[in-house]
Parts: structure tokens; sequence; C-alpha cells
């Protein structure tokens, strides 16, 4: 099996991230959901609601604060996947179809991604 070129390398780094920002995304919805059922909750109904409700606050800060360096890395990761999409245009008839596909499909959806998040 042939190694990995830097395109397919960089086209998979660009995918893992958007599936991690994602994932970022559904637990920052899911924390808040947890947060407005503790403050629904009757403070008498359950001694170790405020403790909870604190913890829960601290975790949704948490994941906030992950947003702006992932989508650095996102930027970033584009950034370069978009340089060497260039230098495998360049060869012509040796480049590989698939991977410049695939690539292109890759930088599309984290396009799309950012638009949905914004």
């Amino acid at each position: 099996m042939a190694p990995r070129s830097q395109l397919e390398i960089s086209t998979g780094a660009v995918q893992r991230l958007i599936k991690e920002e994602a994932s970022y995304h559904r637990e920052l919805q899911q924390q808040k959901g947890r947060i407005q059922k503790l403050e629904a909750q009757n403070p008498s109904e359950d001694e170790n609601r405020d403790y909870m409700l604190r913890q829960e606050r601290l975790a949704l800060e948490e994941t906030e604060r992950v947003f702006p360096s992932l989508k650095v890395k996102i930027d970033e990761a584009i950034a370069k996947l978009g340089s060497l999409l260039v230098e495998e245009g360049k060869k012509g008839a040796e480049s590989n179809v698939e991977h410049i596909t695939a690539a292109k499909e890759a930088i599309a959806q984290a396009r799309t991604a950012e638009r949905e998040i914004a």
C-alpha cells in the first residue's frame, strides 16, 4: 500500500475538524438543555440543584471557549488544503482526480458548516 499523500492527509484533517466542531455544537446544545432543566426545578426538590447548575454552567463556558481556537485550526487546515490543491492541480495529467475531488468536497463541507454556525 502506497503512503498517503499530503493532500489525503490534509483532507482527512479538515474532515476530522468539521466533525469535531459539530460534536462540540451538539454538546453545547445538550448542556444548555440540562441547564434549562435544572433551572426549571424547584430548589426545594433537589438539595444538589445549585451545585449541579454551577457545574453545568462551568462546563458550558469551557465548551464555548473551545470554538475560537477550533475555528482558527479549521481555517488553517482549509488554507493548507487549498495550497495543496493548487500544487496537485499543477501536476496536470499526473494529478489524482479522486484526491482532488475529496479535497474540494471537504472544503465545501467546511464552508457550509461555517455558514450554518454563523
